[in-house]
Parts: C-alpha cells; sequence; structure tokens
C-alpha cells in the first residue's frame, strides 16, 4: 500500500499535479468612478527609502558589493544591527536569504563580519545555500515557507543565475525567457506582500549613459521586476539608483565600509559630488600662488573642463571664489584679510568691475618670486562638504 504524503511534500506534490479543466473566467471591466472610490493602502517599505515590497531586481558588476548589500537588509529586518540599514529602522518580520553562490562556511565568516563579535544571529533569519530552480520546485518551495511563518517580509534570491530555468524552448525568444525568469517571484511577491530581492550583474563592457540599460540580459528582466536597483561605480564614487513602479527614484551615493562591511548611504549623489568637487577646486586654487583657469584647474583635478567651468562660477555667485583675470578664478579670501582687501570695494566686499572683460581695480601684491597674488594657507571659512 502506497503512503500519502503529507507535509511540505504533499504541497509540492500537489501543486504539480494537473488541474481540472475549467472555462476561463473573463473578469469584468470596471470603471474610473468605481476605481476612485477604492481606498488602497500605502507602498509598504521594508527598507524606507530602498526596497519596498514587490519585487526588486538587484543588479551591479562583481564583486562590487551586492551580496553584502542584500546581507545587510536581510539581518537588518530580522533584527540584527539594532534592525537599522543605511541609518533608518527596517521592518522587522522573518526573512528567507538564498545564498545560491556561498556555502555555510563563507556564510558564516559574512554575517559575523556584518553584526560584529558581540551580537549573536537573529532567529528570523532563515538561509539555505542550495535550493531547487524556479521550474524544479523552487518556487512552490518558497511558498511553502511564506505560509509557513508567522511574519514573511522579505526574500533574496543570490543570485538570478543559480535560481532561473536552467534551458527554454528553442522557439522561445531572449525576452520571454528573462521575463518569465522574474515573473513567478513577481507573482509571488504581488500574491502575499512581500518583498523579494533577485541579485543580477551588469553587463561588463557596459557603457550607456542610462545605469538601468547596463542590466545583463535582455529587457525582459526589468519589464517584469517592480523595481530595478543598480549599484555602479565610475570616477566619481559609487551609486545607488533605483527606478520602479512604485517607488521614488534613487541616486544615492553610497560608500562601503570595509571595516564593518557595511555600506553607507552618504545623501543625494549630485549634492554629495558636487561638494566633494567643489571642496577639489578649493584645494587646488589655494595651493595655486597664481590665479587659475578652468582649463588648468581641469588639469590638476582631472575634472571635466565644463564640470569645473560650472562649478566655478557657482562659487563665484556664493562668494567662495572670485574672477581675478579674464576667464581666472581665486579663492575669495578678501573679505576677511587686510592684505587683499585692495581686490574688493570697501563698503560692499564684491569686485570692481568696468565695462569689457572682467579686470581687477588694484594692481594684485607680488609675491618675493614675482609670481603673483600670495594667498594664506587656508581659507576663513571651512570647506563644503
Amino acid at each position: 500500500m502506497q503512503l500519502k504524503p503529507n507535509g511540505i511534500g504533499a504541497l509540492l506534490a500537489r501543486d504539480k499535479a494537473p488541474a481540472p479543466t475549467a472555462s476561463p473566467v473573463v473578469p469584468a471591466p470596471q470603471n474610473a468612478a468605481t476605481l476612485l472610490a477604492k481606498s488602497f493602502a500605502p507602498v509598504r517599505y521594508v527598507i524606507p527609502g530602498y526596497i519596498a515590497e514587490g519585487c526588486s531586481l538587484l543588479a551591479g558588476k562583481p564583486k562590487i558589493g551586492k551580496s553584502w548589500f542584500v546581507l545587510d537588509a536581510a539581518l537588518a529586518v530580522a533584527g540584527g544591527n539594532g534592525g537599522r540599514m543605511f541609518g533608518v529602522q527596517a521592518e522587522q518580520g522573518n526573512c528567507l536569504y538564498l545564498a545560491l553562490e556561498d556555502n555555510e562556511r563563507r556564510l558564516k565568516s559574512r554575517i559575523k563580519k556584518v553584526l560584529g563579535p558581540f551580537e549573536g544571529g537573529p532567529e528570523r533569519f532563515t538561509y539555505a545555500t542550495e535550493w531547487k530552480r524556479a521550474d524544479d520546485g523552487g518556487l512552490e518551495a518558497i511558498e511553502a515557507w511564506i505560509k509557513s511563518v508567522p511574519k514573511p517580509t522579505l526574500v533574496i534570491v543570490d543570485v538570478l543565475a543559480r535560481f532561473r530555468p536552467m534551458a527554454v524552448g528553442r522557439n522561445t525568444a531572449a525576452y520571454d525567457a528573462d521575463y518569465q525568469a522574474i515573473s513567478g517571484l513577481q507573482g509571488l511577491a504581488s500574491k502575499y506582500g512581500v518583498a523579494v530581492v533577485i541579485v543580477h550583474h551588469l553587463r561588463k563592457t557596459a557603457a550607456d549613459n542610462d545605469p538601468f540599460d547596463k542590466v545583463s540580459g535582455t529587457l525582459g528582466l526589468s519589464g517584469a521586476a517592480d523595481t530595478i536597483l543598480i549599484i555602479d561605480r565610475d570616477g566619481q564614487g559609487t551609486t545607488l539608483y533605483g527606478r520602479g513602479r512604485d517607488i521614488e527614484e534613487i541616486e544615492t551615493a553610497v560608500v562601503f565600509e570595509k571595516s564593518s562591511c557595511r555600506w553607507r548611504a552618504m545623501g543625494a549623489a549630485h549634492e554629495v559630488r558636487q561638494s566633494s568637487a567643489r571642496k577639489t577646486i578649493m584645494e587646488v586654487l589655494r595651493g595655486s600662488s597664481t590665479a587659475m583657469s578652468p582649463t588648468d584647474v581641469a588639469a590638476e583635478t582631472g575634472m571635466k573642463s565644463g564640470n569645473v567651468r560650472f562649478l566655478l562660477r557657482k562659487m563665484v555667485e556664493d562668494g567662495t571664489a572670485m574672477k581675478a583675470d579674464r576667464g581666472k578664478y581665486l579663492l575669495d579670501v578678501s573679505t576677511p584679510l587686510t592684505s587683499l582687501s585692495s581686490l574688493t570695494n570697501s563698503s560692499t566686499g564684491v569686485h570692481q568691475h568696468t565695462p569689457g572683460p572682467t579686470v581687477v581695480s588694484q594692481p594684485l601684491p607680488m609675491t618675493a618670486t614675482n609670481r603673483g597674488p600670495s594667498l594664506p594657507s587656508a581659507p576663513p571659512f571651512p570647506l563644503p562638504g
């Protein structure tokens, strides 16, 4: 006599059994007035500002720190590190972390680094280093886990290549195959109101200006996910980009702290980058014995000449720098220093201008080497940023 399967095995066997044939149910269309009369709960964030309920695809180049990012998120949701990530309080609940590129030894080492030596592992953090693929019971097993815990909140799939179906039919287009690789997880996220984060890669040779176009594969992956998160690094630093159906667009400057193995949010990328660039320009101007052109500053800093020219104009407007000659700039240190008081109007503290090109109203004091104005070693105001 054959025994009847039970437990999760029964669930998986039942899900795989052929469904009885039934007539398709066509939903009745609704009108706009009915829709506007309905009330919906606001979008729920698991990590406020960054990870929302639904299916998120997190992509980045190899070894940039994607696994550290999702591990930190999973531990924070489960109560580790005070339940905080990026300085904000995570929603607390049960987490499933599928570390499909790790073994237990490596995962243990990483958890200890993220949590620190004095914190035990949170019990609501559950993991697996092996898992069936999506078309071989993997989706059903995730659903079984969701049903088995008190508060399913976050599921991490690290990485997509180890979870998606191994092969697709000959007649399946690449776009359709990529879409199907994500759609099953997106369906579970929508059905149960949990956050699912899938780790993926960027194309190694990508040179697109739009970071969202760098995701490896076709647009089917981006089309199926609710949110796309990108960790990308360039000459100005590392940025976390985010774009989705229900979230505000994200462009946050981030830094990976090797001492704690955690990512830290620095602030809006454009503000952080501009602050850093202004500080660099100020340091170059301060160290020069003569006024400098934007081209000179760009050569010293490695920045683009157009960016330097834009920032120098802004710095003149806010009083951080001053125009000393045609197209050349100095730090604006004249107001508190009598040695350069001849450069400004004594009553207004602004430059004297004559019609035509900008000129300095009084001769500049010269150094012993006759190379230009003698500048103080430090500006009388704090450097921005």
